[in-house]
């Protein structure tokens, strides 16, 4: 990599400034705009050439990073597609580790916000150059589809992280550095001071990464932290390392040429047998901690991590309730796909369906619930009937505990849709799995109301529209969703339905065919959780959810001694 043509960081941040103008329009507008394209064929040739050679140069190798000296190796990923990794990452003491990012953070804070932004968002530019390459490393730690790797976790991950540098400038910026108080007092001089400003960073931000989404989940925090000062530890989950891996090298790449410790951004890496990420949320040095994962962890540190500021997203039941559609067809297409992308271990997919046991009204006349229940079953198979098509929707299963709990799940309703296995036609050990749809009834609360990761969902017998929605915010009230989707062609349900969703704080979609999807969710315009219900404490992303990340410290003097008059 050749040195930086710009000196400076803020002269940097001059360079990028019209992409950071462009998202704080995107933010305020909410309407469609990403500088990073999805769409592989808008890259010159030369980014997708050698990307795949360049991923598995870095297999069977060890991966260097910037830090205190290391005591030690880890690393034993496997990829979902049937091979190992072989990749070693550095440990080191935290000790040693929190110290020196600590010892860093001044010069950091002292930087300023356009030095700082002028680093995150050439670090930015750098992932999206290495978006070929990070989907590679993406598909073969969490199991996601090319296609999917690329866009999830590469320009959908960098539009997140720039979103969340766009509202931390924002925030930044409505705090002035300085200003002449002067309050009228009659006959006397007024009195004036001097009053100046200075933004304070909150301290260590430790972020918990997920096996899942390692990029997508991780950036919003990464950058929200680092955008308003503070330095960043990146814990990486053992299964999917490498994506956090190499987005923190080109973080350390960054700050280095500019003369910043590399350090700023860390990782650290550990074993399933030895956690360390409690022992690192509760050292009085973290102050800030993000986390995406199982509801039981999340609870733990909102409940014993006292000393940050903790933003979760955890567990929820995503849920949709069926009353009355145009064509049933249309709708079981739409939620074939919802249901198949990536086998369903997005947060955001729909598990539970509700459907009036008499049966939803259709232009066709009334369609029984049983007949509901299998469209949508024979939606889904047809959907994936053909194999090559079905391993670039269905990815492969990240975990071998998601593969265990499809076997569960088996025995908890009437199987409307096995889950089948499927041999992709690049790699014969990937692990593929169809999803599995359950009939269940109402009463089997238990069933359908609690968390199923994994391509597993329930069509719910209601005792009709107004049971369903009822239901619906039980369920998410107790358990927390991020979705809810409803179909109907009924205003009256509509309303009743958006009101609900206001109740229970959760993102509606309403009457989804076609090419819109309840799953997917648009940076800069989507808000991704709205921290007001189990799912999650923050939303990705919003004010909050970077304004606490710092703080304002006063400084106030006599206008008359002002600058040792």
């Amino acid at each position: 990599m050749k040195p930086l043509a710009y000196a400076t960081a803020v002269e940097l941040f001059e360079h990028h400034r019209s992409t950071l103008d462009q998202a704080l329009q995107a933010i305020q507008r909410r309407e469609y705009w990403s500088p990073y394209p999805e769409n592989p064929r808008r890259y010159p040739d030369e980014s997708a050439n050698g990307a795949q050679a360049a991923f598995e140069a870095l297999l069977n190798r060890h991966f260097p990073l910037a830090g205190p000296e290391p005591v030690g190796r880890a690393g034993a990923e496997r990829s979902p597609y049937g091979f190992d990794l072989g990749i070693s990452y550095d440990q080191y003491d935290a000790g040693q580790l929190l110290s020196r990012m600590q010892r860093a953070l001044p010069s950091w804070r002292d930087a300023g916000p356009q030095a700082r932004g002028g680093v995150c968002l050439e670090i930015l530019q750098r992932l999206n150059r290495k978006s070929f390459e990070l989907a590679h490393a993406v598909m073969h730690t969490t199991g996601q589809a090319y296609a999917m790797a690329f866009q999830a976790g590469g320009p959908h991950s960098q539009d997140r992280g720039l979103e969340a540098v766009a509202y931390a400038w924002r925030a930044m910026q409505e705090v002035p550095g300085a200003a002449l108080w002067s309050k009228p007092q009659g006959k006397q001089a007024p009195l004036a001071l001097c009053k100046q400003w200075h933004l304070v960073p909150r301290g260590l931000s430790l972020v918990i990464a997920c096996a899942t989404f390692p990029t997508w989940n991780t950036y919003p925090a990464l950058f929200a932290s680092l955008a308003t000062g503070n330095p960043v530890l990146v814990k990486a989950h053992p299964g999917a390392i490498l994506p956090v891996a190499m987005s923190v090298g080109v973080a350390q790449e960054v700050l280095g040429e500019l003369g910043f410790d590399p350090a700023l951004v860390s990782l650290v890496v550990d074993t399933p047998e030895a956690p360390v990420a409690r022992r690192l949320a509760l050292d009085p040095r973290v102050r800030l901690v993000d986390f995406t994962g199982s509801s039981a962890f999340g609870d733990w540190l909102e409940d014993n991590a006292r000393q940050a500021q903790v933003f979760t997203e955890k567990s929820g039941v995503n849920c949709v309730v069926i009353d009355s559609v145009g064509s049933l067809k249309s709708v079981a297409g739409n939620l074939a796909f919802t249901l198949s992308l990536y086998s369903g271990q997005m947060c955001t997919t729909t598990q539970t369906i509700f459907v009036p046991r008499d049966g939803i009204r259709t232009a066709d006349g009334v369609i029984a619930f049983d007949e509901v229940a299998q469209v949508l079953a024979g939606a889904v198979r047809g959907f994936l009937a053909d194999n090559e098509r079905a391993c670039g929707v269905l990815g492969a299963i990240q975990s071998e505990a998601t593969l265990a709990r499809i076997d569960e799940c088996r025995r908890l309703g009437e199987v409307l849709l096995d889950s089948e296995a499927r041999e992709h036609p690049q790699f014969p050990g990937a692990r593929i799995r169809t999803p599995l749809l359950l009939r269940v009834d109402a009463a089997d609360r238990a069933v359908y109301a609690e968390e199923r990761f994994g391509p597993i969902a329930f069509v719910v017998a209601t005792d009709g529209t107004e049971h369903s929605l009822a239901l619906a915010g039980e369920v998410i009230a107790e358990k927390g969703a991020l979705t809810l989707g409803v179909y109907s062609t009924d205003e009256a349900v509509l309303a009743r339905a958006e009101a609900l969703s206001l109740d229970v704080a959760v993102a509606l979609s309403i009457n989804f065919e076609g090419a819109a999807f309840i799953n997917q969710s648009a940076a800069f315009s989507d808000f991704h959780g709205s921290g007001a219900n189990p799912a999650a404490n923050a939303s990705l992303t919003d004010t909050a959810f970077v304004a606490r990340r710092f703080v304002a410290v006063q400084s106030r003097r006599p206008a008359a001694t002002a600058g040792g008059n």
